[in-house]
């Protein structure tokens, strides 16, 4: 196998895939099931997203997900993928207390989720400090700029970042978390040019969504791109397959072919 070829293992991995100038795919996965799917395809990597407040909990928006239950998921998202690079979200009021409480549960989350690398959003003084601790013992941690969910309470919603009142603010932040110690950081619904911009200038890989197609790379949330969630439309979107109609045309012929008496059939019965 050619060094081009290489899965990634270890954070130096990704910092390399910049250098050869290929493009690093990254999905969200929340469960065995669909880890193990991720890791038969040519998926870079897996991310368990604080999404899953919204995508698995039912919840509008991803504050509700505790610490807890994202290792839960990050336990799950191992089993199936036990080869597979995972990133573990520090979720909403697990890190933005102090340093002390950031490294606790980045170190929770490797330990007990058996993650890869952690991710942290934002960039004020004491997540920084947190990232140079971690870098240090350790621990990988994966950055996160533009868009921040976590915030969208005080910074008025889900808004395009990287326009020219948010631009300074943005590309400080990204140089802020490279210095840290990042080894690659995600830039969420930030405008093309700026996201390209950096992405040439940061000595780390920029994974973009919803940024255009001059990052390093691309993470999409799973259901999203399979089309489980019918209901969702978002324009940095784009659906693979309508995974809710297949589902709903299989359940449909199943509850058919029961009511009917065809299922189950000889085939599917023992004497």
């Amino acid at each position: 196998m050619s060094e081009a070829e290489k899965p990634l293992r270890y954070a130096a991995d990704w910092i390399a895939r910049k250098k050869q100038s290929r493009r690093i795919v990254v999905v969200t996965a929340y469960d065995a099931a669909f880890a193990r799917l991720v890791a038969r395809s040519r998926v870079d990597a897996i991310l368990v997203g604080d999404s899953l407040s919204m995508v698995v909990q039912g919840h509008r928006s991803t504050i509700p997900v505790t610490l807890d239950e994202m290792i839960y998921h990050a336990q799950m998202v191992r089993r199936g993928a036990p080869d597979a690079f995972v990133i573990g979200d520090l979720s909403f009021g697990s890190f933005q207390k102090n340093m002390d409480q950031a490294i606790e549960s980045a170190i929770r989350m490797v330990k007990e989720g058996g993650v890869n690398a952690v991710k942290m959003e934002g960039a004020e003084a004491h997540v920084l400090d947190a990232i140079r601790h971690l870098t240090a013992a350790g621990v990988p941690v994966m950055g996160h700029t533009g868009l921040k969910p976590q915030t969208v309470m005080t910074t008025g919603g889900y808004r395009v970042q990287g326009r020219s009142e948010t631009e300074k603010k943005l590309e400080d932040e990204a140089r802020a978390l490279c210095q840290a110690g990042c080894f690659a950081m995600i830039f969420e619904l930030v405008v093309s040019a700026v996201a390209t911009r950096l992405s040439k200038d940061l000595p780390v890989p920029v994974i973009g969504i919803g940024s255009g197609a001059g990052t390093d790379g691309q993470v999409l949330v799973l259901h999203d791109l399979l089309g489980i969630d019918d209901s969702f439309q978002a324009r940095h979107v784009k659906r693979y397959v309508d995974l809710a109609g297949l589902v709903t045309g299989a359940l449909n012929e199943f509850g058919d072919e029961v009511r009917r008496g065809d299922f189950p059939g000889d085939e599917h019965s023992f004497s």
